[in-house]
């Protein structure tokens, strides 16, 4: 292992000063991701920035009724708290569906945010990735199997995929990402927050350097919108998504669809927001036909690759499982 100088904060303003001062380092949360990617040589800070300790820990109610999670709140504890639970249970379920007990109890809401991608080319330091070193070339186009890749959003740059559970149900449920810097705070929507590859797969966020993120905050749920998140993988656990869905949906007393916000995961390299199956079901009955037709326009502009059209059908299928069980809630 590369030797790496360790900083532990005592501040947010501490930990962001270190950075910036630092080229190339890192922050320390919970480390499920950051280490194992330094042990395989893919990361390689000169410095680690511990920010654990910060108080970035708690779960506030915000007086409209928001909540503000921060930036070190365990997984395990973000999805048992009673308030997600109660208004924010796609958030719950998606937390739930991703990694084991053990890795939710140290993993945090920032670091989930900020994990890369577990393409096996990113990975595997011998092989060519634009991800890991720009202007290297994508192996993961020679890969012998292209199965787990995108089908919208790459690039001739990166093809791979986002790994989060998590960051799927935020973006459904139009969460937002503060963030401080050395210019200050900002607010970024979590659907903005992360990049598709264009020509610069390495950057995975519109992060800037020596930002650090403070809490999320989820906006009020308007009464009697319930939400959902369900995935689909190789395997019954431990697996990273084929194809998730996160949807949040209700009706007006009218029948017709008056609120929706659906996500998928699995499918690109950012959490997918459905805006094109949104518009399509806005205002209209939440028929089968008209769901259908709905995830048919959201997913033209998909361009499988070799081995996963059948993400697609996955995506349809999931979608119009999990939209028809919402409205049938409400």
């Amino acid at each position: 292992m590369k030797p790496f100088a360790y900083v532990r904060a005592h501040s947010i303003e501490e930990a962001s000063a270190a950075h910036a001062a630092h080229p190339g380092a890192r922050y320390l949360g919970g480390g499920t991701n950051l280490v194992d990617l330094m042990k395989l040589g893919v990361e390689r800070p000169d410095t680690l920035i511990d920010i654990s300790r910060l108080p970035l820990d708690a779960v506030e109610e915000l007086p409209r009724g928001a909540l503000r999670i921060g930036a070190t709140v365990r997984n395990s504890d973000l999805a048992a708290h009673p308030l997600v639970r109660a208004r924010y249970p796609a958030l719950s379920q998606a937390l739930l569906a991703g990694a084991s007990g053990q890795l939710r109890n140290v993993a945090t809401t920032g670091g989930n945010l900020l994990q890369r991608t577990r393409c096996p080319v990113f990975q595997d330091t011998a092989k060519p990735c634009n991800k890991r070193e720009p202007g290297s070339g994508c192996g993961a186009r020679e890969s012998a199997s292209d199965r787990d890749f995108a089908v919208l959003g790459y690039s001739e740059q990166c093809i791979a995929t986002h790994p989060s559970d998590m960051a799927v149900a935020l973006a459904a449920l139009d969460a937002t990402v503060e963030l401080l810097g050395a210019d200050g705070p900002r607010t970024v929507p979590v659907t903005e927050f992360h990049r598709l590859p264009g020509d610069r797969p390495d950057q995975d966020t519109v992060i800037r350097p020596g930002e650090i993120i403070e809490a999320v905050v989820l906006p009020p749920v308007p009464a009697g919108v319930p939400s959902a998140y369900r995935k689909t993988r190789d395997r019954a656990s431990y697996a990273f998504a084929l194809v998730s869905v996160a949807a949040v949906a209700a009706l007006s007393g009218g029948g017709q669809v008056r609120h929706i916000g659906l996500a998928f995961g699995g499918l690109a390299h950012r959490p997918w927001r459905a805006r094109t199956a949104e518009a399509e079901l806005l205002g209209t009955a939440p028929t089968q036909e008209n769901i259908e037709r709905a995830m048919d326009a959201e997913l033209a502009a998909a361009e499988p690759l070799r081995d996963n059209a059948f993400k697609l059908v996955l995506a349809r299928n999931l979608a119009c499982a999990v939209l028809e069980g919402l409205v049938g809630q409400g």
